[in-house]
Formats: structure tokens, sequence, C-alpha cells
């Protein structure tokens, strides 16, 4: 039997998300900073086309750090950081490989689209898949969680049309910007608004909650 999980400071999982995101914005703003890192990342480019190649190589190597860091204290990988963390190593790879940026912008795109689609298609099938992808403590309703659920689904697939239409109508250092002072600052005001939501259809005390599937998590 897989021993419990250690719980984590709500702080030390904040930064070991934001860490990465911090790292790929400063590398390609000052990839002459990180270049004895990625080592032939980016040869024979000049500084203002080197800057997005960098940045990736960091971002892959400060998500895979991020994510063995979460599993040294738990013991376990959460399940959306682990997909998320998958695509940016196919893309990033594909990006550094073919030198070309297209593969990174587009990294947004899938992963929130997955995250959408799978949310929907779950509750289509009558399932409330966003239970089971959180790590949390949140306790509430089945109806409760069937109406979470439907609003991240949607709001996952908002993210990815405007990962779209940023990076294909703006500059790279533009859209750099939008998915780290963007992209974060909608998602945590989407999930302060559910606040109302979570307390409407909390649990009453000594109430079970609803089954999750155990498997979920990565151990």
């Amino acid at each position: 039997m897989p021993a419990p999980a250690r719980p984590i400071s709500p702080l030390v999982k904040f930064v070991l998300e934001l860490g990465p995101l911090g790292a790929f914005f400063l590398a390609n703003a000052r990839p002459q900073l990180f270049a004895p890192l990625p080592g032939a990342a980016a040869p024979a480019l000049a500084p203002q086309q080197a800057g997005i190649f960098v940045a990736t190589a960091v971002f892959m190597a400060a998500t895979v750090a991020a994510l063995a860091i979460h599993y040294a204290l738990v013991r376990k990988l959460p399940l959306m950081p682990l997909v998320s963390a998958v695509v940016v190593l196919v893309f990033g790879g594909l990006t550094l490989a073919l030198r070309d940026d297209h593969f990174i912008k587009l990294k947004p795109t899938i992963v929130n689209g997955l995250f959408g689609v799978t949310l929907l298609g779950g509750l289509a099938c009558g399932r409330s898949l966003l239970h089971v992808a959180l790590d949390t403590m949140i306790r509430m309703t089945d109806e409760g969680w069937r109406r979470l659920t439907l609003r991240w689904g949607v709001f996952f697939l908002v993210l990815a049309l405007l990962n779209e239409i940023v990076w294909r109508n703006f500059s790279t250092d533009a859209w750099v910007n939008f998915k780290v002072f963007g992209i974060m600052p909608l998602t945590l005001l989407f999930a302060l608004a559910q606040t109302p939501l979570l307390i409407r259809y909390a649990l009453p005390e000594g109430e079970s909650e609803p089954q999750k599937d155990s498997g979920s998590l990565i151990e």
C-alpha cells in the first residue's frame, strides 16, 4: 500500500508553478545570462533571434526541476502539471531541433485545449473530472463539482483561443509577455471568481465527499 501523500505548502506549490515561467521570461529578455546553460541551444543566432530558443531550453530545464522538487517533497506528481510538462518537453524539443518557435508558441493552445476538451468531454459522459485532476482539499457536492468543471472547461478553451490570437498576430516578445503576465493572472482571477460557487456547494460538516479515483495521480 503506497504511503500517504505529504502535505505541501500553498506558497511552495505556487513558487514551483511560477518559477519556470519566471525563468522563461528572464531568458527571453536576457538570453546572454543563460547562454552557458543551454549550450548549443541557439548557436550562430543573433541576440534578437536567440532569446526565444534560449528561453525554451531554460523553460524545459526549469519545468523538469520543478516537477522533481515537487516529487521530492510529496512523493507524487500532480496530473495537470505533469501533462503540461510532457507537452513542454515535446514541443520545446521540436522548437530547438527544428529552430522553429511556432512549436513552443503552440504549447499553451495544446495544453489548455486538451484540458478544456477533457473536462467538457468528461461532463458529457457524466463524470466531473476536475475532482480527479485537482490536488486539493476542496469538499463539494456532486452538483458543485459539475458546475465548477463546466466553468473551468470553458475557461481553458478560452485561454487556448486567446493564445492563438496573440501568437498569430503579435511579436514573439508580446507573446512571451502574454504567456507570463496574461495567462497566469487571468487564471488566478478566474479561480478567485469561483469562490461564491465553492461556498454555495460546500459539503456540510460530517457529510462524505464524492468518491475520487485515486489512480489519477502519478505516485
